[in-house]
């Protein structure tokens, strides 16, 4: 059955999509692609009374799968077909254009958005009729069911082949050299004794860094070999992660691994199993213990952090001694490839998180405030210094970047734009716990240093408006979700934006040691529509309460209390 295409006097252009899944027999003069593309050619050709044409682009995907779309080729082909260059897309099987059942009907979809024909040269069908598109379906769920089945028979091969003690290819590992004839991984014996070197290295020291160290001095550098096509990878310097992977591989004592079960090999050995064992023992007592819940949350700096020296991440750590947790922000750099990297650039978490909100605290009290009260939120309940995703956000919208420099032992904290007053960086000093106690996440809460809880719920309140007026989320239940909290916290927080201006700003700028008046009294307050009554009411109970008030918040006259005489 032939194509169904409108008889025109314009040329209908075509475009030829071929692919291969792998790269074998590419390189001939003469490849399956090239055949492809001959067939497509000559029907294109045989239909030239219909003015089909060929184009001269060609859209190749040699090595690249059909189960996505992750393809040079197919890509340039739908940017063509979006840009109006292409009328028809012809190729030599449907499994070609793709092997998944989903995935074809995307482009499926683009091609009938843009009115683009599509025709398979051995197996024609009509995609206008509903029996085409029946057709054309079924021939699709059959490459994917082929598709699958090769791919169950790859993996069952592969797991006959670990358990045999084969190696099945990939990076061959330092110690060892592919033989290209049997496929079979033989000793290299320089290499050898530089893996025999890295084991008697780290037992001697116990460190990953000091034999990163010393391997470092030493000049040893990965694995590098040449590959069949004869391409040369380069063995680099060691880091944390690849060490890690040299002193944990069954290889090196005649074994291999696949799938968790470890089977006997037929490489041989280049390491004692003793020290093979006793080297993973002590990398065991090094890793966390797995009985403690990981936290959902992220650390407070995380992501914003970075080294002053070299310009990298800071990441967060931790360790633990005599049941106590101490955190820690290190740089990343020197975390991967040891201390010498960039020495030095360790600070004790509790310390830098305490003085970057005591620095955002004092811009408050300084006016620059209100956009960064806006931002800071509120802590995370209990004083952890482990904040909500929401939290997370507004403070990203506070602080641009936080640069540690361990020289001056301070933090240039660079604010956003939209905070900036006559500064658009300040410096804070990372200070030691002034009593010489250790920080211990239990004690000391950072809510305690920063803003006492009602600033930090009217500076919610504020952002909480903000939001909904710019249209960040749309209602009540939306911004509950984003919150994190249920619909009715979020009234109860949004009640306080009711509170007379004078009122809030004496909120948010409350000392962290001042007393002050309860959430449920404010929401009391803010019922009552006419402002200077509520001034009234607060200041009533302010000194009720001997809550310093600025002479600014006293005005006018003191009335009864109706409405909110129960508040006090």
């Amino acid at each position: 059955m032939q194509p169904s295409v409108p008889i025109s006097t314009k040329p209908i252009r075509c475009a030829i999509y071929v692919r291969k899944s792998t790269e074998e027999g590419l390189e001939q003069d003469f490849n399956s692609l090239d055949a492809q593309r001959e067939s497509a050619e000559a029907y294109i050709l045989s239909q030239r009374h219909e003015q089909w044409v060929t184009l001269p682009r060609r859209y190749d995907d040699g090595g690249f799968t059909g189960a996505n779309t992750d393809r040079p080729g197919l890509q340039g082909l739908l940017a063509d077909i979006d840009a109006g260059l292409v009328d028809c897309v012809a190729v030599y099987k449907v499994d070609r254009l793709s092997r998944s059942l989903l995935d074809f009907a995307r482009i499926m979809e683009v091609f009938d958005r843009r009115g683009v024909s599509f025709v398979s040269v051995t197996q024609q069908f009509n995609t206008t009729s509903p029996m085409g598109r029946l057709t054309l379906n079924i021939l699709l769920s059959f490459a994917q069911f082929e598709r699958e089945i090769i791919s169950e028979r790859t993996r069952d091969k592969m797991v006959a082949a670990r358990r045999r003690g084969k190696w099945t290819g990939g990076f061959p590992a330092l110690g060892y050299d592919a033989d290209p004839l049997t496929r079979k991984l033989i000793v290299n014996e320089v290499e050898a004794e530089q893996v025999r070197g890295i084991f008697a290295l780290f037992l001697q020291n116990q460190s990953l860094a000091d034999t990163l160290d010393e391997m470092e001095r030493r000049g040893w550098k990965t694995k590098g070999w040449t590959t069949r096509k004869s391409k040369q990878r380069i063995g680099l310097r060691f880091d944390r992660p690849a060490l890690i992977r040299v002193l944990t591989n069954v290889l090196y004592i005649g074994e291999v691994r696949h799938a968790g079960s470890v089977y006997p090999g037929e490489q041989s050995a280049l390491v004692d199993r003793e020290a093979w064992t006793n080297v993973n023992n002590l990398l065991e007592k090094r890793k966390r213990p797995s009985g403690r819940e990981r936290q959902p949350q992220s650390p407070l700096l995380e992501r914003r952090l970075v080294c002053a020296v070299c310009g990298s991440q800071m990441v967060h750590g931790y360790t633990t001694k005599g049941g106590r947790r101490y955190r820690y922000y290190q740089c990343q750099i020197a975390r991967k490839q040891g201390a010498k990297t960039c020495p030095g650039q360790t600070v004790a978490a509790r310390r830098i998180e305490v003085a970057v909100m005591n620095a955002l605290s004092e811009l408050i009290v300084k006016g620059v405030g209100k956009a960064i009260a806006e931002s800071l939120g509120s802590s995370a309940p209990g004083g952890d210094p482990m904040v909500t995703r929401q939290q997370h956000t507004l403070l990203d919208e506070a602080i641009a970047q936080i640069r540690y420099d361990h020289r001056t032992e301070g933090a240039h904290i660079r604010l956003q734009q939209n905070v900036r007053n006559s500064e658009a960086e300040i410096f804070v000093t990372i200070r030691k716990d002034p009593s010489g106690k250790r920080y211990h996440p239990s004690s000391h809460s950072l809510s305690a240093v920063s803003l006492p809880q009602i600033a930090r719920t009217m500076a919610l309140a504020i952002r909480f408006e903000e939001m909904l007026e710019r249209g960040v989320v749309r209602n009540y239940p939306d911004l509950a979700r984003s919150a994190g909290v249920s619909t009715t916290r979020i009234s109860q927080i949004l009640k306080l934006r009711r509170l007379a201006p004078s009122i809030q700003e004496r909120l948010l700028l409350l000392n962290s040691d001042a007393k002050y008046v309860s959430e449920p009294i404010l929401r009391r307050i803010s019922e009552e529509i006419d402002w200077k009554q509520q001034i009234d009411v607060f200041n009533e109970l302010c000194d009720a309460r001997d809550i310093p008030a600025e002479s600014t918040d006293k005005i006018g006259r003191r009335p009864s209390r109706k409405g909110v005489s129960q508040a006090g």
